[in-house]
């Protein structure tokens, strides 16, 4: 397991364009019906300046950078034994279509329980303005063997 001198290392930026057709499927994948999600005239009536992502599509733009993470091989991810630990988002401004959101992971803790890796991450993502739009905390497990 990567030692905690890594705990802070920052990966580059991932941008992510924002278009209505992934805000579209993504609503249907999730069973989202509000018309805010589809419709530019009723995202627009509902106060938004275009179409609205819902708030968990935070995970669609947020993966390439979280990957620039888990790929590094200095921090040694197991992925035969990695399990989704937990997530967690603080929400901005929301993002909508036609937005292009940055984000930047960085290593926010690397622990050992009960033989089990813990490595937290952390992201900020923020749109084409500098506007922050969440901040994002993602725990990962390394099974112990």
């Amino acid at each position: 397991m990567a030692g905690t001198s890594l705990i802070g290392k920052a990966y580059p930026a991932f941008e992510y364009e924002v278009g209505k057709e992934k805000i579209a499927e993504y609503a249907r994948a999730i069973g989202e019906q509000e018309r805010v999600y589809f419709d530019r005239g009723a995202a627009r009536d509902a106060g938004f300046r275009d179409v609205v992502a819902p708030p968990m599509f935070a995970v669609v733009y947020s993966a390439g950078a979280l990957t620039h993470a888990l790929f590094d091989h200095e921090l040694g991810v197991d992925f035969a034994r990695l399990v989704h630990g937990a997530q967690e988002f603080d929400w901005d401004e929301p993002v909508c279509c036609g937005d292009v959101i940055s984000t930047v992971a960085s290593v926010d803790d690397i622990a050992e329980k009960a033989g089990n890796g813990f490595f937290t991450l952390g992201s900020v993502s923020t749109n084409q303005e500098g506007a922050g739009v969440v901040r994002g905390t993602w725990t990962h497990i390394v099974r112990g063997t």
